[in-house]
């Protein structure tokens, strides 16, 4: 489950990356992040695209 959230990702930051359709393409916003807890290690990331007002960021 966790290799298809980051295919997806993945995925999602290249159809982001590349939507200049309308205009020039707008760059896109990473983050990743690591946590450590008694439970063990975590490791998450994300990508966002703000255009305007509107705003969109995708993470797991």
């Amino acid at each position: 489950m966790r290799i298809l959230s980051v295919i997806l990702l993945i995925s999602a930051g290249l159809v982001l990356s590349g939507c200049g359709a309308d205009g020039e393409p707008t760059q896109p916003t990473m983050s990743a992040n690591v946590g450590v807890g008694t439970s063990g290690v975590h490791i998450g990331g994300g990508i966002g695209l703000q255009r305007g007002g509107l705003g969109v960021y995708l993470g797991l």
